[in-house]
């Protein structure tokens, strides 16, 4: 290489020019990096922030699930209520001699004959008092369910308990007949007995048949 060859490459070095351009060149390989730096901290942060948007969805739709049985509570607790005013107003007896009116008017008109009629309390609460009636009941088989039907369907709310045969003679059938109704505590008579747990069975001639 000649001396003035590198005396031209000296000045070349010393020039301001060239400096100035060493110096962009620096800048921008620094700014590449620095954009490539947040180019991925931005690419980690959208990604964490996507993530607990996602989990802050889940988290509310598990909660909108809870409570969607909750929804109108209110509402519909009200509504039960009315209900059951309703039901009380219409298919609970007014007082204690309903029950045996009632009685005697499905007796009529089935045929059938009512024997031996006991009356107890039974389990108490605040709204309601179960009066249970025991007895014999005899007449014909079709008198009989005509009797039974006319319970079940009556305005007045009557439960069948439990019926069991006690006797047969010819056509006729006896039969031993468990009824409860319900009294609101208010109107249950003083004096009536516990209704038993378990009631004991009669014996087959506990009833009084037709011809008796």
């Amino acid at each position: 290489m000649s001396p003035q060859s590198r005396f031209s490459g000296n000045e070349q070095l010393k020039s301001p020019l060239t400096w100035h351009y060493v110096g962009v060149g620096v800048l921008i390989v620094l700014v590449a990096g620095l954009a490539a730096r947040l180019a991925m901290d931005w690419s980690a942060t959208n990604s964490r922030s996507s993530d607990a948007l996602a989990n802050k969805q889940i988290e509310l739709k598990s909660l909108d699930m809870q409570t969607t049985p909750l929804r109108g509570l209110d509402k519909r607790v009200a509504d039960s209520r009315h209900q059951m005013q309703e039901f009380y107003a219409k298919r609970i007896p007014a007082n204690y001699s309903s029950i045996a009116s009632e009685l005697g008017e499905l007796q009529v008109k089935s045929g059938v004959r009512l024997s031996r009629v006991q009356y107890t309390q039974g389990a108490s609460s605040n709204e309601l008092t179960e009066i249970s009636m025991d007895c014999g009941i005899s007449g014909e088989y079709s008198q009989i369910m005509h009797f039974i039907n006319g319970l079940e369907r009556d305005q007045n709310f009557f439960v069948i308990r439990s019926m069991a045969l006690t006797g047969q003679q010819g056509g006729m059938v006896n039969l031993r007949l468990r009824v409860s109704s319900w009294l609101r505590p208010s109107d249950v008579p003083a004096g009536l007995p516990p209704t038993p747990a378990e009631p004991a069975t009669p014996d087959a001639g506990a009833v009084p048949s037709e011809g008796e």
